[in-house]
């Protein structure tokens, strides 16, 4: 009896992961084993790091494992007719094609579709995904660019804004509110050139939406009937009747 317990606990000590000593700066992790590759992630200071299990690093550096969900990108093209992600699409941490790539998509990798942007769609990635510290040398965060200026939201309940001529109506603004369907709505009477629109809370209008900047219209199908905030360049229709968000990214609430 006395054996199988020694045996036992060998195997637990072999099977925990192996913790290193606390990191003494914040340190990047990189999604392969090379300071040259761009970090997707930080570690501060202090923390400690644990090593990935049933995964080897190179000398200098170890494997950890980073839980989801973790927010993260795909091109459009990746996507089947289905809205299923390619096996093997790259999935980065920023919607342009020089971002850092968090990983590659797996069968079997569940993901949900949360955002869109011009040629990307956001998506919360439900996987655990390996990245590498150097653990025997520098690998410092660097000093990070400064954040863009916060975008002007406008209330659900609020009235489309007048627009105004100048350079701040050309400049991207945020709007929450219900994504309809027009032709759920409009049943009887001519087409309308916009396809959907956002109303505030009483049900009204706030503006029509064009999507053509965002991705095919298959993709829409989660957001209607739902809260959303949209970015976008806010103009009136070609009669001056009516306004229009040219949307440059849509988000689920």
């Amino acid at each position: 009896m006395k054996t199988t317990l020694r045996l036992s606990t060998a195997v637990l000590l072999l099977a925990a992961p192996l913790a290193a000593a606390p990191l003494m700066e914040t340190t990047a992790i990189h999604a392969q084993p090379d300071a040259a590759t761009s970090a997707i992630g930080y570690l501060k200071a202090g923390t400690e790091p644990t090593a990935a299990a049933n995964t080897t690093a190179p000398q200098g550096w170890m494997a950890i494992e980073l839980p989801g969900p973790h927010e993260a990108y795909v091109s459009n093209n990746d996507f089947s007719k289905s809205l299923d992600i390619h096996p093997g699409a790259v999935i980065r941490l920023m919607p342009k094609a020089d971002a850092p790539i968090l990983t590659t998509m797996q069968e079997g990798d569940k993901t949900e579709i949360t955002g869109l942007r011009s040629g990307w769609t956001q998506i919360k990635l439900s996987k655990t995904v390996i990245g590498y510290i150097n653990v025997g040398g520098s690998s410092s965060a660097p000093r990070a660019a400064a954040a863009p200026p916060a975008p002007l939201a406008m209330a659900a309940g609020q009235p489309a804004p007048v627009i105004s001529s100048g350079p701040a109506s050309a400049l991207p603004h945020t709007f929450q509110g219900m994504l309809v369907e027009t032709k759920r709505i409009l049943l009887i009477g001519p087409r309308r050139d916009y396809d959907y629109q956002l109303n505030n809370t009483e049900d009204k209008r706030v503006a029509f939406l064009d999507v053509s900047k965002v991705l095919v219209t298959e993709k829409m199908e989660p957001y209607l009937d739902r809260l959303v905030t949209v970015s976008g360049v806010l103009k009136q229709t070609p009669d001056g009747k009516d306004v229009v968000i040219e949307v440059e990214s849509l988000e689920s609430k």
